[in-house]
């Protein structure tokens, strides 16, 4: 069940984003997402229901918010301390970065590294601060055979 309204609430997510750009889409899926999920952790029954939908509601529109006013510059800087942190930091230690030009910033945080059969994967942590406010994920990305890291999970 939990599950099911989940799944509706990403795809009803997806349909409020409409034809924005894919930054703003991205956030949007992304905090209806993370808010649906913190929304069922609340409760029990139906109540936990109501609070995932308004949880998934109230992130997707704080995502879109956050998607849409980040740049080009935002994403290559966030991507590359992604990549580097995911590669060579230790658990536990943040790397940042920041956009100079707009004062955009983020730090990324690996928390625990594992082994699959497919091979290494890291848990993380990570956030973005835009004029002021401050969303928070977190997820799973696992090293892919070309040596890049590919997010597979993201709350």
């Amino acid at each position: 069940m939990k599950t099911k309204v989940i799944a509706s609430l990403l795809i009803a997510t997806s349909l409020m984003s409409g034809c924005e750009n894919p930054k703003q889409t991205i956030g949007t899926i992304g905090g209806g997402a993370l808010g649906a999920w913190a929304g069922s952790t609340i409760g029990g029954g139906t109540g936990r229901i109501v609070a995932a939908s308004v949880g998934g509601v109230l992130g997707a529109l704080a995502g879109s918010y956050i998607g849409g006013q980040l740049d080009k510059a935002d994403k290559a800087a966030a991507a590359k301390t992604a990549q580097t942190c995911l590669e060579s930091t230790p658990s536990g230690k943040t790397s940042e970065w920041v956009n100079p030009d707009n004062g955009h910033r983020g730090n990324f945080t690996p928390l625990r590294t594992y082994e699959t059969a497919q091979g290494y994967c890291r848990e993380f942590q990570q956030t973005i601060t835009i004029g002021g406010k401050t969303e928070k994920a977190f997820g799973t990305a696992c090293r892919q055979p070309d040596g890049t890291w590919k997010i597979i999970e993201a709350k």
